[in-house]
């Protein structure tokens, strides 16, 4: 018994380990959500930390909570915050209530539990720090972790992403650059079709990212600036004094960074999470444009020799343990498993916002964000890692794009004008069945054709 804490609540009494922070609420969680093992990650658990600051600082600037109570749980919030500590305090798994009430709970009692230690008192008598009375006054889980969700959300792109992005446009700015005036046959279908410059290849994926940086980008930041605090339960504002709300995001501002506004209708940032949704589907877009530039780099790299073989890849590692020399588009790889948990991810969180926002308030907080932060960590992770190891050592292999343009059936389109679509489609074919070229076949027929050099000049063709 010397090893554990009895504590009582509403239900009954418990066992508490002695020697942590969390109380008898989160200890029922641990007992009754034994599911996946996997908690939430330290940036949620910050940004909670965050939001519960500036909710304290308001609480005291309204007079709610004593300035010794008030005190000491700013210090146990900046131990959390700016120190890291207590981190290994919310055990609690993932898929528990979907309000995250537990985990709400569980940030409550920490927090009440180390100010009444700062205070010279034992953890576990709520006193004179209670959880709910103080840690969580003027609050509400339908509230505080939507919030939380945001502010974990934003500071995720901030710190995890914009780095890997800003790295990925700038690369491909100068491969776009690097690989003007190269033209190599393209393709439609996985069949060579007419010429087309390299750099064009890479601007389509710089367009595609540049219009997500833009506009994307934007529009997700500005809905994740808007977060319903102050609604406490439904979005009521009960227990909540007036102008509370204002007070917080003012405060939180400053702790998280950003420019925070209060939902004007609190209530919808509790019963739906439209803005999780939208930032998730827009990273979604986003992995399907890093999956089409991962998947056409390995193509065009593909081979040595029975491949494509227009870009020569780095070698990073061997890519076989049974054939030697062999070597492997493992970055392209990687990435592209990196996208599809993306878009898996969004999956499951399009499918909690439809099943899970049912009445007054949407019952799958958990599973969203905890979803929400593995992509932007893991997609910002993956394009930082192909960028550096991939896409800023890539080169072309010129001898190989010439030889495979001189051979290109399709430089019979710009005959089309001059001899017609007919005629130039039989040359085509028997050059095909012959192994022949263009020129080849265009010789031995003795067709005169006036300019045939700048005619079958790929560069004149793009």
């Amino acid at each position: 018994m010397g090893n554990t804490r009895r504590e009582k609540d509403s239900i009954g009494e418990l066992e508490v380990p002695a020697d942590v922070y969390w109380g008898i609420n989160t200890q029922r969680a641990l007992m009754n959500f034994k599911i996946s093992g996997k908690t939430f990650p330290k940036e949620f658990i910050l940004a909670l930390a965050q939001v519960k600051k500036a909710c304290l600082i308001a609480n005291m600037a309204f007079k709610k909570i004593d300035k010794n109570i008030g005190e000491a749980l700013g210090r146990a919030l900046d131990e959390i915050i700016e120190e890291g500590k207590f981190l290994d305090q919310f055990p609690i798994d993932v898929f528990q209530t979907g309000s995250g009430t537990q985990t709400n709970v569980n940030m409550n009692e920490v927090l009440s539990n180390r100010a009444n230690e700062i205070l010279g008192h034992p953890r576990g008598i709520k006193n004179p720090v209670h959880p709910n009375d103080h840690a969580n006054a003027s609050q509400s889980s339908n509230d505080v972790i939507p919030t939380a969700m945001h502010v974990a959300a934003a500071a995720a792109f901030r710190d995890n992403f914009l780095g890997p992005l800003a790295l990925l446009r700038n690369t491909l700015k100068e491969k776009i650059e690097e690989f003007q005036g190269i033209v190599k046959v393209g393709r439609t279908h996985l069949m060579d079709a007419v010429p087309i410059p390299i750099a064009t290849e890479f601007e389509v994926y710089n367009e595609q990212i540049e219009t997500w940086n833009s506009k994307d980008l934007s529009s997700v930041w500005d809905t994740l600036m808007v977060v319903p605090i102050g609604g406490t339960a439904l979005g009521t504002g009960l227990n909540a004094p007036k102008g509370f709300a204002d007070r917080v995001v003012k405060e939180l501002s400053k702790i998280a960074g950003g420019t925070f506004t209060v939902n004007p209708v609190p209530a919808e940032g509790i019963s739906s999470h439209s803005a999780i949704v939208r930032t998730s589907a827009a990273l979604r877009g986003l992995a399907l444009t890093c999956m089409k530039m991962a998947n056409d780099i390995r193509w065009m790299g593909s081979g040595p020799r029975a491949g494509l073989g227009e870009l020569l890849l780095p070698e990073n590692e061997p890519g076989s343990s049974i054939m030697p020399g062999k070597v492997n588009p493992t970055q392209s790889e990687a990435l592209i498993q990196v996208c599809l948990q993306v878009i898996g991810n969004d999956a499951t969180i399009a499918a909690a916002e439809a099943h899970g926002s049912i009445l007054d308030l949407n019952m799958s907080k958990p599973v969203m964000i905890v979803n929400l932060l593995e992509s932007i960590k893991l997609l910002g992770a993956g394009i930082e890692s192909f960028t550096q190891n991939c896409l800023k050592g890539i080169k072309v292999n010129e001898e190989k794009i010439k030889d495979q343009l001189e051979r290109s059936l399709m430089l019979a389109t710009r005959l089309s004008p001059v001899i017609g679509y007919d005629r130039a489609t039989e040359i085509a074919k028997k050059a095909h069945k012959e192994g022949k070229t263009i020129r080849e076949v265009i010789h031995e027929e003795n067709l005169e054709i006036e300019n045939l050099d700048e005619l079958l000049d790929p560069s004149k063709m793009v």
